[in-house]
């Protein structure tokens, strides 16, 4: 009987304990079906019932992804200011834009409609610019206040824009030649974009002259003062105070060095005025694309597609053009760099995009005016071409110079790193009159983006 009793005891034991685990695990059930603790699971793992929600994390998750594995594996770009890794993000950005250009050429109308529409909903109710605003009007009316009402956002942004481009090209005439055929376009391409349709004082004064004209003036003022500027720069390690240190970071967003740009030369090969030709052309296909686009795919000028397309080929561009021009420049540099594959070929599949899907606007095309224009934009572009030739045989003004290069720094304009980096740098720095001024300086310290 004692024994019955002692297993009757235990039984009932082991059954609260199983009771009681029961009642353990269905709690912690409870606490992980709860949706607070859900927001904490890995995203990949998580109940989501709302699809585009998922899609949108799953996207944005690829792109961060995508991005650190191009700081880890995409060869470093012609800068090291702020710092090489952001020019490697900055080349995984135009990698996954020239993507979705590739996906965006196999969609049929509706599905790109679609896409825009899961994008941003309120695209359903958007309208061209043309058909809200009325363009060339009552162009003999010439007031201050009719005037003044063109300086709008638009305005300031054309105006920066030229600045920026000039401080990336860095040549008077490259980029009024630029300006030139961008205005003639704008002539020849009115039937097909009614926005390009303005009054000549618009056009000529406030685009031409004011907008164009002042930001390129600005912008090779920049170039002036940054070329004279004496660059020495001391390791944050050196620094001890505290505001130092602060002011260091600051600059560490500013040029380690500026190189003098010179595309012509008193003895200009074939292939050079060749490349410099189709550096020309290829722009204004770049900046036809950003109106085409836009009027195609029915979005204004101010949306976020507009201005984040337009901010990630401004940023595309600076390590493009450094690339092209030391392939067209230098002998040493025997290919052109990945960033210049990688622009054209952007250019080239949004130029398709525009073709594929705007059969209704292009259905309008006046066959006249686009062979008018393409002998007009040659013709000038061979004139200026010829002009600079003429200057740089008349003047040759001596090249100044502080490189990349003679920075010590470890990134190859041509976008690889050579194997036998020290010999060259080396030779860089023995050879740039800059090093002896830094060497001659007992408080400073020249080190480059890598070190600093």
């Amino acid at each position: 009987m004692a024994a019955v009793a002692f297993a009757t005891k235990h039984e009932d034991e082991n059954d609260s304990f199983i009771s009681k685990l029961a009642v353990v695990q269905s709690s912690q059930s409870n606490c992980w079906d709860n949706s607070e603790y859900n927001a904490f699971l890995i995203p990949g793992l998580r109940e989501d019932t709302d699809a585009d929600n998922n899609l949108r994390v799953g996207l944005l998750l690829v792109v961060s992804f995508f991005l650190i594995i191009s700081v880890l594996a995409f060869p470093n770009g012609p800068f090291t200011r702020p710092h090489p890794a952001i020019w490697r993000m900055v080349f995984g950005m135009s990698v996954l834009y020239f993507l979705f250009l590739v996906i965006l050429l196999f969609l049929n109308w509706a599905q790109v409609k679609r896409l825009m529409y899961w994008v941003d909903p309120n695209l359903r109710y958007a309208t061209r610019e043309a058909d809200i605003m009325e363009y060339a009007v009552n162009c003999h009316v010439i007031t201050w206040e009719r005037i003044l009402s063109h300086f709008d956002i638009f305005v300031f942004g054309n105006f920066a824009g030229w600045a920026m481009k000039a401080l990336l090209i860095r040549s008077y005439g490259v980029c009024w030649t630029i300006s030139i055929t961008r205005e003639l376009t704008e002539l020849f391409f009115m039937h097909l974009l009614p926005n390009f349709s303005e009054c000549w004082w618009d056009q000529v004064i406030l685009d031409f002259l004011l907008c164009n004209g002042g930001g390129i003036w600005l912008g090779m003022t920049v170039c002036r003062f940054l070329e004279m500027h004496t660059y020495q720069w001391a390791s944050i390690k050196d620094i001890h105070t505290t505001t130092g240190k602060l002011k260091r970071v600051l600059l560490q967003f500013t040029p380690a060095s500026w190189t003098y740009i010179r595309w012509l030369d008193p003895k200009n090969s074939f292939q050079r005025l060749a490349g410099i030709y189709l550096f020309m052309i290829l722009w204004q296909l770049t900046e036809l694309n950003t109106f085409f686009l836009k009027h195609i795919f029915v979005f204004q000028a101010f949306h976020t597609l507009s201005w984040c397309r337009i901010l990630l080929l401004g940023i595309i561009t600076a390590p493009t053009v450094r690339q092209y021009y030391a392939y067209l420049t230098d002998s040493q540099c025997k290919r052109v760099g990945t960033q210049c594959w990688m622009f054209g070929a952007i250019a080239f599949l949004e130029a398709l995009a525009c073709i594929k899907f705007g059969q209704d606007v292009f259905s309008k095309t006046q066959v006249r005016s686009v062979f008018q224009w393409v002998l007009c934009v040659a013709f000038i572009t061979s004139l200026c071409l010829y002009g600079m030739v003429r200057y740089e045989q008349k003047d040759e003004p001596e090249l100044k110079s502080v490189s990349e290069r003679e920075d010590g720094n470890l990134i190859d304009l041509c976008g690889y790193v050579p194997d036998d980096i020290t010999g060259e740098r080396d030779s860089w720095n023995n050879s740039a009159s800059s090093s002896k001024r830094r060497r001659g300086s007992g408080r400073t310290k020249a080190v480059n983006g890598h070190n600093d």
